[in-house]
């Protein structure tokens, strides 16, 4: 990256403010997790190291190991189907974006119509690779993914990356219509809020949920720079967000005893 886009990108992100969530439900746990792991794995995809490669792989096994744990799928299609029926509700209320809403339906119907394409046994051939199986079966070993653990794993690392990158593609196409459409989904759950000022009085907050206002997601926001981090906790009924302040790695975090100005946003 040339200079002058690293320094671009610096200044950009000591201006973002920082985002912390908590997930109030099994379904938003396993969509961060796998939001978290599928963008790990495409952004490792784009290094040409073998070590990126590496990282990709060992990436996108985690996701496959979520998605086999239960019925992920079912629970993709639920939520799909719930935000379709959200945002259908808004086409009979005076001032909405129209054309904005009909982009947010087709992108939804969509991914529906994808993930409901896959089928329930969409990951049969990844299970049957056996190339990826001897992988995860050796990760589970500190180190047991060295050359003289694995030397087809190690010659296969060492092919070019244009066909390292066409049996990847190969292998991500089986839950790409899973984890686009939890991207899709995560970033309408987090745009369904609109986030309010909120002060946590001696660095503590406490609040609670209405109960006809579900809330799945829980998003605190601090300025860029801020030395404090938040603790949160909860149902999605009750929560508390506790500020603690970082000094080093040496150190144990301790609750700050000021006021706290932060931006909440309960999704």
């Amino acid at each position: 990256m040339p200079q002058a886009a690293r320094e671009d990108t610096a200044l950009e992100t000591a201006r973002t403010p920082v985002e912390y969530e908590q997930p109030l439900s099994e379904r938003m746990r396993t969509f961060l997790r796998l939001e978290f792991l599928y963008q790990q794995t495409l952004y490792h995809c784009e290094t040409e190291s073998d070590w990126g490669t590496r990282a990709a792989i060992s990436s996108l096994l985690e996701i496959t190991s979520i998605l086999t744990r239960g019925d992920v799928r079912s629970e993709v299609m639920k939520e799909l189907e719930r935000q379709l029926a959200t945002l259908e509700g808004y086409r009979s209320q005076p001032g909405v974006d129209m054309g904005r809403l009909r982009t947010l339906l087709g992108n939804l119907e969509q991914a529906r119509g994808e993930v409901s394409h896959t089928g329930p046994h969409f990951l049969q051939s990844l299970k049957e690779c056996e190339f990826l199986s001897s992988i995860k079966h050796r990760s589970a070993i500190p180190g047991g993914t060295c050359e003289f653990d694995l030397p087809d794993y190690s010659h296969w690392l060492r092919q070019p990356w244009e066909r390292r990158m066409e049996n990847l593609e190969s292998w991500l196409k089986v839950i790409r219509p899973v984890c686009d459409a939890v991207l899709e989904l995560m970033w309408l759950i987090r745009e369904s809020a609109i986030p309010q000022e909120r002060t946590a009085t001696g660095g503590m907050y406490q609040d609670t949920i209405a109960k006809d206002n579900p809330c799945r997601l829980l998003r605190v926001s601090l300025p860029p720079g801020s030395p404090l981090f938040p603790e949160i906790s909860g149902s999605p009924h009750r929560f508390t967000v506790r500020f603690m302040e970082w000094s080093d790695i040496d150190s144990r975090a301790v609750q700050t005893g000021g006021d706290v100005t932060f931006r909440l946003s309960i999704c």
